[in-house]
């Protein structure tokens, strides 16, 4: 029997390693042979990873999902329910670290997905509007946002470079600059 280990983080400045030994040993004391899916910046709509393992369930080469936590697999109420829900439909169990109530069946489950799946909702606005307030501290306080300038040296390097025939993304790297300040440099020179 084979499990899909799915291990997320939200940023490449974070790792899955926290959540992989844990994950691991569920897997393996339940007595599941693994298949890693590793998520990154997956915050966003799309989520390339767990689509791949939802296509790996529906083809049958999955019968459980181990996660570390609910909010690991999806950050709203309706996208954890939904997730849950297919997963229930397509006969896989839903195995979770820190949720051992996920693995179970009756009337309280559903409710339990969904005040889980609201919770991971609620800490997500919260991180929103905490890094929405320091940001707004930040300026307020007179900060730089964003990213440093480019150098004028490297960036008229670069415009030289694609006046001699160099395309504007080589020219950029070459010169350690991004290719979208090359391409504004260029439009106001």
């Amino acid at each position: 029997m084979i499990a899909a280990l799915y291990l997320r983080v939200s940023t490449d400045r974070q790792t899955v390693e926290n959540q992989r030994a844990e994950v691991e040993q569920l897997a393996r004391a339940r007595g599941y042979e693994t298949l890693v899916y590793e998520e990154i910046g997956s915050a966003a709509k799309r989520r390339p990873v767990f689509d791949r393992m939802l296509a790996d369930v529906r083809a049958g080469k999955v019968r459980a999902v181990v996660i570390w936590a609910i909010d690991r697999m999806h950050r709203t109420m309706p996208g954890a329910i939904n997730d849950v829900l297919e997963l229930d439909r397509l006969g896989v169990r839903v195995l979770s670290v820190r949720e051992p109530w996920l693995d179970t069946s009756g009337p309280v489950r559903p409710l339990l997905v969904a005040i889980f799946g609201w919770v991971a909702e609620q800490e997500r606005n919260r991180l929103i509007e905490r890094t929405k307030a320091g940001l707004d501290r930040a300026k307020r306080a007179g900060k730089r946002l964003g990213r440093p300038p480019c150098s004028p040296v490297l960036l008229r390097a670069a415009a030289d470079d694609v006046g001699r025939g160099t395309s504007i993304r080589k020219a950029a790297t070459v010169q350690g600059i991004p290719a979208s300040s090359l391409r504004r440099f260029l439009r106001c020179a």
